[in-house]
């Protein structure tokens, strides 16, 4: 066994048991450290595979900004965990479909007729040249030949924005609100009050 080989096996057994424990531990916030591992193992599998583009941005956006948030809004609020057992059985036949149907594509996509040889070979001849990077050949694909659908996406990706926005910053009820514009036309008689009384005897 090659150098090489056994570092994949070893970083593919640390995220096979990170993922493991993501769905099985009952701590939320321990999930999404095992997450973190997940995710930090899968970069270095791409690292491997000489993605160094996929890897840089697995960590930096999963693991420095996707999973930081949600750790701090999982720490933040309080998960009633006793609830969210009640409803286990119910949703446990829907839950058990999904994982087949999971097993059986990944099943089909690393088939040994996918992963035969001589596909491998035909991909391989559309690699970029050696003297360029990943992240090149990535960015170069990226806005010459499908610059049009990158840009849908990010016009889709916009109006998600203000989408969510809109929705966050809807006028609720139950919420108080301050009018900058009343705050300022405030005046000191508006909000003060002089009360004379009389001086009480001495006993």
């Amino acid at each position: 066994m090659t150098f090489e080989s056994a570092v994949f096996y070893f970083f593919s057994a640390i995220l096979l048991g990170s993922a493991a424990m993501v769905v099985t531990i009952r701590n939320s916030v321990k999930s999404a450290l095992f997450l973190v591992l997940a995710f930090v193992s899968a970069a270095c599998l791409w690292i491997l595979l000489k993605a160094e583009f996929l890897a840089i941005v697995l960590v930096l956006v999963y693991v420095g900004a996707v999973m930081v948030l949600f750790l701090f809004v999982v720490m933040m609020i309080d998960v009633n965990l006793a609830v969210l057992r009640q409803g286990f059985g119910e949703y446990l036949p829907i839950g058990g479909l999904v994982a087949v149907l999971m097993v059986v594509e990944i099943a089909l996509a690393v088939s040994p007729r996918q992963l035969a040889p001589t596909r491998i070979a035909a991909a391989a001849v559309h690699a970029p040249a050696v003297h360029v990077s990943n992240t090149r050949a990535l960015g170069m694909l990226l806005y010459t030949t499908y610059v049009y659908p990158f840009e849908i996406a990010a016009a889709i990706l916009l109006v998600a924005i203000v989408a969510a926005i809109a929705l966050t910053m809807r006028r609720r009820p139950d919420t108080k609100y301050q009018d900058p514009a009343r705050q300022v036309e405030v005046r000191a008689r508006d909000r003060m009050r002089l009360v004379k009384m009389p001086a009480e005897p001495k006993a």
